[in-house]
């Protein structure tokens, strides 16, 4: 039972680990897909920051474009 317990624990923190390895968004950043602009624009309704392509993942708050 301990090693079950130790084993789910384990499991769970890489869980968390590899999760939020993958995203480096702050709590912040919201992005909205804004077609009218273009089909791949994307706008972030917190801070204003502006990109085209797929969905950004990191907070592109300092550099616009």
């Amino acid at each position: 039972m301990p090693l079950l317990l130790l084993a789910l624990g384990v499991s769970v923190f890489l869980y968390l680990w590899i999760t939020r390895r993958n995203s480096t968004l702050t709590r912040d950043c919201r992005w909205r897909l804004d077609r009218s602009v273009a089909p791949d624009f994307w706008r972030c309704v917190a801070c204003g920051a502006t990109a085209r392509g797929r969905e950004p993942r990191d907070c592109l708050r300092d550099r616009q474009g």
